[in-house]
């Protein structure tokens, strides 16, 4: 059982503070399936990855042929953006038909064989469980707008009449004037989403359309949405990734004379801990992620993993645009830059705090890029890249890398157009896939103005064919680093934390952090930014020598053994070292 005495956290009117580092070397593994125990996930955006039949559009047979590229990567397991039937108004995650892939990419024969093709090289997939909305052209919400009553008109979350707005300060999520019935329909995202009704926690009394959380009609789309899961899990898939997956039961709150909702935390987490249940009696090695963002509920025996990624916190790692940019000015600047203006400590106290709380139930996630934000690869060289990718693969949770970052693809021009709701900056993060200097950077065969986005047009653009063959080369280095986190136990996704610099107001490069498991203890060392830096803290373990696992050399200036130590890191460097 890891002791929570190995980092205790004081927050005073903004200030962070480091007390009482205890390395123990004791862990406790969650409650996870067995292939998932250490896992390494790779994301892959099925439009953009491989183009089979020259269309312009990536497909399933275009991923089935670069599988065993993604096996030579390290990675145990694939997450696939939605590749089901959709009219394409966010890019697939408005799901027209959750039981049939969408033509553009193949059919169900297609997926069987991705993912028996997958399990023959030893890696596991997992889907987007895309249920807190659907697109609106969904079969479900044909029939929930019609005006005569029937199975499906409760399926979704209508108002009684479209002349009088719901009661709430959040009634712009309501649209109105669709379809024939006399009534609005909540949205969960866009306007086409149409929320799924999971029911109220709280209805009120007076507005008959707040159903209660058992109404026979959300229970019966509940069934229909396990049905959707049963489903890809019999074909062949490992579990899922859930979109949105705290927005399901909405919630009525009184704020004086004013009402509001929004989604209730309690009420969802017993859905989610149902599919749990389901998962764990019929399908014992499923797998459940969640883009929940608070890792506090979505561990409360309900996922296994939670991406941390909507935060301020997060942002202040990576982005250097994207959610940054507010009418042009940037909101600050990322950590992991070489200008050395970043802050870590608000990161490290939001994820202690949730780090701390979940303890031995469940992962958090720190997502190496996504479909959702600009790329890593945003003016960044590699060597910035490596030492965030040294971060990503020896922090603890369960590392998901996008596509395409292994060799430093390029955040392109936001100026570019929206495809497919893909607003800025998300166009410039899902470009296609760089294989080689071919016709479309070996994509694609078709003419260049069918593909679904524009390839890096740089002559210096990032490929995989070219990296291969340089042992120094971003992707190789990604590479040692996947297999030095599975080879390492005490860099494994459960192995003990303790973030030893920076602390208090100080200096915050580099940042220095102990992961261990057993007697097995690895310091990492990151220090981004153009300029040489020096750190001093406390550590409790003896030992004789150093070993450099991964990255630079660095220099011990003093060391009491037990007591404090004090470090030199050169300029833009990182060292994962093991004391022996």
């Amino acid at each position: 059982m890891m002791k929570r005495l190995l980092l205790s956290l004081v927050t005073i009117a903004g200030a962070f503070t480091l007390q009482a580092q205890t390395i123990t070397g004791k862990y406790e593994i969650p409650k996870v399936p067995d292939w998932a125990k250490n896992a390494v996930f790779y994301q892959i955006y099925p439009q953009t990855f491989c183009d089979s039949d020259g269309d312009g559009i990536g497909d399933l047979k275009g991923i089935i042929s670069k599988l065993d590229y993604v096996k030579s990567l390290g990675v145990d397991a694939i997450w696939f953006n939605p590749f089901f039937d959709s009219p394409f108004n966010d890019a697939g995650y408005d799901i027209r038909d959750y039981y049939k892939i969408a033509p553009r990419y193949g059919t169900n024969d297609d997926a069987k064989k991705l993912f028996e093709e997958a399990h023959k090289r030893g890696m596991h997939v997992i889907f987007d469980y895309v249920i807190s909305y659907t697109a609106i052209d969904h079969p479900w919400f044909v029939q929930s707008q019609k005006q005569e009553k029937n199975k499906y008109s409760n399926y979704y979350i209508w108002t009684e009449t479209n002349w009088v707005d719901p009661p709430f300060e959040f009634a712009g999520q309501f649209v109105k004037g669709y379809g024939q019935r006399n009534g609005q329909f909540m949205r969960n995202f866009y306007w086409c989403q149409p929320a799924l009704n999971f029911g109220f926690a709280n209805p009120d009394p007076k507005q008959k359309w707040q159903l209660p959380t058992n109404h026979p009609d959300v229970m019966a789309m509940r069934e229909d949405l396990k049905n959707v899961l049963r489903f890809w899990m019999d074909m062949g898939c490992d579990g899922f990734r859930a979109d949105m997956a705290g927005a399901l039961v909405k919630t009525r709150r009184v704020r004086g004379n004013e009402q509001f909702f929004n989604t209730n935390e309690n009420e969802t987490k017993l859905f989610w801990r149902e599919i749990r249940q389901l998962l764990e009696k019929e399908y014992p090695q499923g797998f459940m992620v969640a883009e929940w963002s608070y890792p506090a509920d979505a561990l409360d025996n309900c996922f296994h993993v939670d991406f941390f990624h909507w935060f301020k916190g997060y942002n202040d790692l990576f982005q250097k645009e994207s959610w940054r940019i507010l009418n042009g000015v940037s909101e600050g600047h990322s950590y992991f830059d070489a200008e050395g203006k970043g802050d870590i400590k608000e990161f490290l106290a939001s994820y202690m705090d949730q780090y701390n709380k979940t303890l031995g139930k469940g992962y958090i996630s720190l997502p190496m890029g996504n479909h959702d934000n600009a790329r890593l690869g945003n003016k960044r060289t590699d060597k910035e890249l490596e030492i965030i990718y040294a971060f990503g693969f020896t922090m603890p949770g369960v590392p998901f890398l996008y596509y395409g970052n292994e060799i430093g693809m390029r955040q392109l021009p936001t100026s570019w157009p929206q495809v497919e709701g893909a607003y800025q900056p998300r166009n410039g993060a899902r470009t296609p896939m760089q294989w080689s200097k071919d016709k479309n950077l070996g994509f694609s065969t078709g003419d260049a103005d069918k593909l679904y986005l524009p390839v890096d047009p740089a002559p210096d653009a990032p490929n995989v064919a070219e990296q291969e063959k340089n042992p120094n080369s971003l992707l190789n280095k990604t590479r040692q680093l996947i297999a030095l986190h599975h080879s390492e136990p005490a860099l494994a996704d459960y192995a003990e934390f303790v973030p030893l610099y920076p602390t208090g107001d100080g200096d915050p490069y580099p940042f220095v952090y102990a992961r261990a498991a057993g007697k097995d203890v690895v310091l990492v060392m990151l220090n981004p930014r153009a300029k040489a830096s020096d750190a001093t803290f406390s550590i409790n373990v003896k030992f004789k020598k150093t070993k450099v696992l991964a990255g630079d050399r660095f220099t011990i200036l003093h060391n009491k053994k037990a007591g404090n130590m004090t470090i030199h890191m050169p300029a833009t460097s990182y060292a994962v070292v093991k004391l022996l």
